[in-house]
C-alpha cells in the first residue's frame, strides 16, 4: 500500500447525498480478479449515456476536474454493499482522498485498508468547501501527519481519525503487512506447533 502523509489535489465536487457502492463501481464490472482497471469504469452510469458516450455534463467528464485527486461529497458516501471494488476504483482512478460529512462503516475500513483517506468533516465545512469550488481548478492540501486540511487562502479546518489507521495510511500497512510484522513470532509459532 502506497504510504500518504501530505497530498494536495484538485478537488471533485460530487453534490450527490448516499452516494452507493452500485454507482461508484456498477455491478457488471466485477468480474476482474485484479485491483487494478476499475478506474475506467468509476460512476459509469454516471459519466456515460446508454450508447457509450459520454455525459457532458457529469463533473469528471469536465474539463476542470479531469486531473482531480480529492473527491468532495454529501452525507453517507459508500452505503450499499460491501464490495472492496469502490475502493480500488477511486484510487485507480487516482483519488487519494475523500471527504464527506459520513461514510457507511464497511466503505470506511476498506478505503483505510486500500491507501484512500476518507476525512470527515462537518455539513457546514463540505458546504464551504463546495462553494469555493465554484472556481474551477479549487485545490486542497490534506495533512495527515497533522490532521488538517487546508487550502491557499489560509483556510485550515481540523479533522479526526483514528490513530491506529493513521499509522496505516502514514506507513503504509495493509493487514498483510500488519501480519508480517509478527513473522519471527509466527514462524516460532508454527516451529513449536511440529514438535507436538
Amino acid at each position: 500500500m502506497k504510504p500518504l502523509r501530505k497530498h494536495k489535489g484538485v478537488v471533485v465536487p460530487l453534490d450527490r447525498t448516499n452516494v452507493d457502492t452500485d454507482q461508484i463501481i456498477p455491478k457488471q464490472f466485477l468480474k476482474r480478479i485484479e485491483r487494478t482497471g476499475y478506474g475506467n469504469f468509476l460512476f459509469y452510469n454516471w459519466r456515460f449515456q446508454g450508447d457509450g458516450s459520454a455525459e457532458r455534463n457529469f463533473v469528471l467528464n469536465l474539463d476542470s476536474y479531469t486531473q482531480g485527486t480529492i473527491l468532495l461529497a454529501r452525507r453517507n458516501f459508500g452505503c450499499g454493499s460491501s464490495r472492496e471494488h469502490a475502493a480500488w476504483a477511486l484510487l485507480d482512478y487516482g483519488f487519494r482522498v475523500v471527504i464527506a460529512p459520513s461514510f457507511a462503516d464497511i466503505f470506511h475500513s476498506n478505503a483505510s485498508k486500500n491507501g484512500l483517506l476518507t476525512v470527515t468533516l462537518s455539513d457546514s465545512e463540505v458546504d464551504r468547501l463546495f462553494a469555493a469550488c465554484a472556481a474551477n481548478g479549487y485545490q486542497l492540501t490534506v495533512d495527515l501527519e497533522n490532521l488538517e486540511v487546508t487550502d491557499d487562502s489560509g483556510m485550515r479546518t481540523p479533522f479526526w481519525i483514528d490513530p491506529f489507521r493513521q499509522r496505516c495510511l502514514l506507513e503504509g500497512l495493509d493487514d498483510i503487512d500488519l501480519t508480517l510484522a509478527h513473522e519471527a513470532d509466527i514462524t516460532a509459532y508454527e516451529h513449536n506447533r511440529r514438535r507436538y
